[in-house]
Order: C-alpha cells, then structure tokens, then sequence
C-alpha cells in the first residue's frame, strides 16, 4: 500500500499545475448534442437581420462545452440530437455563435443537461474507464478519483489497489469488482458539478 502511495501522489504538483492551465487551452468540438431548440432565436440575436434564424443551445461531444448556434432557415433540431459543428460543411448548422456559461442556459437546456451528460458518458465508456485506470493526484492530499461524488479515501485506495491488479474493462467490471453503482451518472454528476462551477478543479470540461 505504501508503495502505491507514493506512485499516486509524486506527481501531483504536475498534475495540479496542468489541471488549473487546462481551461486555456483551445478546444474544438466537431460534434455536439442538441439541449434546447428556440425556432425564434433567443434575445434578440437576429434584431439586425429581415429574418430570425433558429438557434440551438448545445453541449460539445469531446469538451463537454456549452455552445450556442444558429440553424440554416427552415431547419429544426430535436433536445438529445446529435449535431455536426466542425469545420467541414455542416447539414443543420450555419454557424456556431460561441461559448455560453450554465447560467446563459434556458430552463429546458438545464433540464435537459444531466440526462444528456448521461448518455454521452455512456457513449464514451471506453475514455471514462481510462479515466478510472490511469487518474493520479490533483494536489499531495488529494486524488483526482475523490473528485466524483461519493468517492472518499477507502474508496479511492480499493480503486487503486484492484487497477494495479487488473485494469478495469468497461463499467460493469467496475462495479462487480469496487461496488460504484452507476459510474457514468457519478461522472455525469462530476462533470455537471464543474459545468455550474462548483469546483476549482476541471478534470472533465474546458
């Protein structure tokens, strides 16, 4: 146990130091999911213009950021549709307006966003297991594991200690062999809790 200690926690200040960068770094999304579709635009996004473009609140596939964009004419959008907002050409989108904080969210977005959360970390179990298989410290006393809610330090070190046995393989395995109920509604929870800013620390969005 000691020795796993001290393999956790050496590279904390390394750790911690990329965490409290990590919302500065730029980050693209090619595709993201539908929280809300206003077919009148929202706020007076389109006073200047003869016509009123739809617009889309949206969470990105890859960075879970919040975005707002508008939709080509004549194009609607459905709560949990999977859009594509890259660079190519795009079939719904006709320009992604820019970032939007949690607060800028309608009351349908909001409700919207954790069962949305939910199904894209169930999506992307194969990026979480990793998560749960290589995570280190965030600083000397704390672990990046004891930032998801309900997990405290026994549970952190049975977490630890069954990864350096075998690697976990999906979430199943992680909860036949640790007991976590619902790791992607624990994530989900995570990654909500830092959406909102309820934490120093980003481990899931930028």
């Amino acid at each position: 146990m000691v020795m796993i200690l001290s393999s956790e926690f050496e590279k904390s200040s390394e750790f911690s130091n990329s965490t409290q960068k990590y919302p500065h770094h730029k980050a693209y999304e090619e595709y993201a999911f539908v929280l809300d579709y206003l077919p009148y635009g929202r706020g007076g996004n389109d006073r200047h213009t003869s016509f009123i473009s739809p617009v889309v609140q949206l969470i990105g596939e890859k960075h879970f950021t919040l975005l707002e964009a508008k939709l080509k004419p004549g194009v609607s959008a459905s709560p949990q549709e999977k859009l594509y907002i890259g660079r190519e050409t795009r079939e719904k989108v006709l320009r992604v307006i820019g970032r939007i904080n949690f607060n800028d969210l309608t009351a349908v977005a909001k409700s919207e966003l954790e069962l949305v959360l939910e199904k894209m970390v169930e999506e992307q179990e194969s990026k979480f297991i990793d998560f749960f298989n290589t995570s280190s410290a965030v600083t000397p006393r704390m672990h990046s594991l004891e930032l998801l809610p309900g997990i405290g330090k026994k549970l952190m070190w049975q977490i630890i200690g069954e990864r350096e046995k075998k690697p976990f393989i999906n979430f199943e395995d992680l909860r036949d062999r640790v007991g976590i109920n619902d790791p992607s509604k624990i994530i989900a929870k995570r990654i909500f809790e830092e959406l909102i800013g309820e934490s120093k620390y980003r481990r899931f969005t930028r």
